[in-house]
């Protein structure tokens, strides 16, 4: 069946890509939408096109797998002769309108889009730029400085926003394809001038050094969005022909780049997360209906993200003022969504209907699933595991928000372990892709394809993880966190590491990220665990002294860091600390460079890794890049630590 077709209504060509699933732009797309436009141009009786796709979305974008390996026809040759046609060409948007699509969409005269569109040029997210002109085509329909942002950050706009900017020409209430229409005929009688005619808008706006400053900035060491930042100035610089020549070898070039092949790899990992959960032979519970027990920062977090969802939530606390505070965390969670245009204001309101508080936990029995999310303590979690035991229909899944904790305890407290198990949200869990999903050793396979089923619901990537202290993520990162520390024992300093960290491309240093959750969590863990410690195992104690000196981190004013003048600051309290350590271990302090630091924190997270997985904890490595990228702050454009292993042909070592 042909993947594009047209038919003629009227003297106007309406062409039709019927891709699914997400009409994507590859090869066979390409040379049958060449051989359309040919056949239109020829046809006399032709006046007008317009384009639209069949399914849930226009054009989403290229084809992936052809990225670095193009096949002609080429796109931009594709779009060129849409362009230069002398027939005008109304492209008809709905869906995820994203890169090659915008890019077609960009090429014809005209663009009409129905409400709920998004539009955008992710590129940059794959390590390349738009290399079929979209540098060039956006800042001649939108202002520069908007199409900088669009372009550099990737990031969708809405066709509300995109009508704004000049990106469209209409938004469609109702029949899309007759609108196109109708402005095709609207394009007979007034053409417009062709796009690459015009002039680049507000090109002498822009201050390309401090644009430059700040799209670094963001890019925290990625190359593509400097490289998006570089084809826009030449689209302001040069005439468009010359522009569009060299924004292909800039996207050519790049599309081979290590970066690209990172993103790549991040890309079809996170597609392929949770794939043992993905062909499960029985239906999940119902998730209208969603309990959840614990109001604090983690559950309101959990009740918010359900209800953003379209569930019903009961949240169950202690007493009722408890349930009170519970409540007003999730109402502001859920106005401050609105505020950032996540959601609007009535539908923050038709979800806050949706959402009930209880002190009784006799309140959740008609919920299908419950998700507890009560304090890190396992007698604390027992306890209420024992009750819901006891009072929950036996259908109902049980699952514990613990970060550290061993599920198959939990699960032996009741007397149905097939349905509890693990669902580790990270904060703020209204906001955070990922998901692991603890599969205990006798979680059944109800309670997983619920907590797939959940993933789905809430929009999240799901990693499933095995029983062990810290799961995948926590687990790895105590062991680097262990080993940043055994390093401030050997020479370094919080803020040397910390700025190696983020100069590598994390978000925040491991000591800035402590600071921000509270060292005081970390320290109750170490003592708890301290009576069963091995006596030949190294042990650093800053950590310990800082807690015992009332350092809890930014709760208390001062952590690692103090923060009286409201940046972290390196103080003498803690220098003194790190030194007086480093001299009861018997340590000769020596300098650490930037490579230095972060050789030792990659290996130490390549090896724990590895022992994730001889261990089986992770179902691949891929699983275990998704976590570290969309848990942990690991850098995106590096792909992960075990692709940069693997891609660096690394053999992961114990480091000394």
């Amino acid at each position: 069946m042909a993947l594009v077709d047209f038919k003629v209504e009227d003297r106007i060509a309406v062409v039709t890509i019927d891709n699914p699933p997400v009409n994507a732009l590859n090869q066979q797309v390409r040379k049958e939408l060449l051989s359309v436009i040919e056949a239109i141009e020829a046809d006399a009786d032709i006046e007008a096109v317009a384009l639209c796709c069949a399914g849930r979305t226009f054009v989403a974008g290229a084809d992936i797998n052809e990225l670095g390996n193009p096949q002609q026809p080429y796109l931009p040759d594709v779009l060129q002769k849409i362009d230069r046609s002398g027939k005008p060409w109304v492209a008809a948007l709905h869906g995820t309108t994203l890169g090659g699509g915008l890019e077609l969409a960009m090429a014809c005269h005209g663009r009409v889009a129905v409400k709920g569109t998004k539009l955008g040029l992710p590129e940059v997210t794959l390590g390349v730029i738009p290399g079929s002109g979209g540098t060039v085509r956006l800042p001649r329909l939108i202002p520069l400085e908007k199409a900088i942002s669009l372009i550099t950050s990737g990031k969708p706009v809405s066709a509300d926003e995109a009508l704004a900017t000049g990106l469209i020409d209409r938004l469609v209430e109702g029949d899309l394809v007759g609108e196109a229409l109708r402005y095709a005929w609207s394009l007979l009688k007034n053409p417009v001038e062709p796009l690459l005619q015009c002039e680049v808008q507000d090109a002498d706006s822009v201050d390309w050094e401090a644009a430059q400053r700040s799209v670094r900035s963001k890019a925290r060491g990625a190359v593509a969005p400097v490289e998006a930042l570089k084809a826009l100035k030449d689209a302001a610089t040069y005439d468009p022909d010359t522009a569009l020549a060299r924004e292909r070898q800039r996207f050519l070039r790049l599309a081979l780049s290590d970066e690209s092949r990172a993103l790549k790899h991040i890309f079809f990992a996170e597609r392929n997360a949770g794939q043992s959960l993905k062909n499960a032979s029985v239906a999940p519970v119902d998730l209208s209906h969603v309990g959840v027990i614990g109001g604090g920062t983690r559950g309101a977090g959990i009740a918010a993200a359900l209800l953003l969802a379209g569930s019903y939530v009961t949240l169950v606390e202690q007493t009722a003022d408890a349930a009170q505070k519970a409540q007003e965390r999730v109402q502001s969670t859920l106005t401050q969504s609105a505020e950032r245009k996540v959601i609007t204001a009535e539908a923050a309101e038709l979800a806050m209907q949706r959402f009930v508080t209880a002190s009784d936990f006799n309140a959740l029995k008609e919920c299908p699933l419950v998700i507890e999310a009560v304090f890190e303590d396992m007698a604390v979690k027992r306890e209420v595991f024992s009750k819901l035991d006891a009072i929950m229909p036996d259908t109902a899944i049980l699952a514990t928000n613990t970060s550290y904790l061993d599920v198959d305890v939990l699960a032996a407290s009741t007397d149905h372990p097939e349905r509890i198990l693990g669902l580790h949200f990270f904060s703020p869990a209204h906001i955070m892709k990922l998901l692991e999903i603890v599969r205990g050793a006798k979680t059944g396979s109800v309670a997983l394809a619920t907590a797939h089923e959940l993933a789905k619901h809430l929009r999240k990537i799901p990693v499933v993880s095995g029983v062990c202290d810290g799961f995948i993520g926590n687990r790895i990162m105590a062991a680097y966190r262990r080993d940043c520390e055994f390093m401030l024992e050997e020479g370094a300093l919080p803020s040397e590491i910390d700025t190696a960290m983020r100069n590598f491309g994390f978000a925040m240093g491991i000591f800035e990220v402590q600071d921000m959750s509270g060292l005081d969590i970390a320290w109750a863990q170490r003592k708890a665990k301290a009576p069963s410690r091995s006596g030949g195992e190294r042990v650093a104690h800053i950590a310990d002294r800082l807690c015992e000196a009332g350092r809890f981190g930014r709760k208390t004013g001062k952590g690692w860091y103090d923060y009286a003048s409201g940046k972290p600051v390196l103080d003498d309290e803690v220098k003194d600390i790190i030194f007086d350590e480093s001299k009861r271990a018997g340590i000769s302090r020596r300098p650490f460079t930037e490579a230095d630091i972060m050789s030792r924190i990659i290996l130490t997270i390549q090896k724990e890794g590895m022992a994730v997985l001889k261990e089986d904890i992770a179902e691949n490595a891929g699983d275990i890049d998704v976590v570290m990228v969309n848990g942990y702050g690991f850098p995106r454009h590096r792909g992960g630590p075990m692709h940069m292993a693997n891609a660096e042909s690394i053999e992961v070592r114990t480091v000394a």
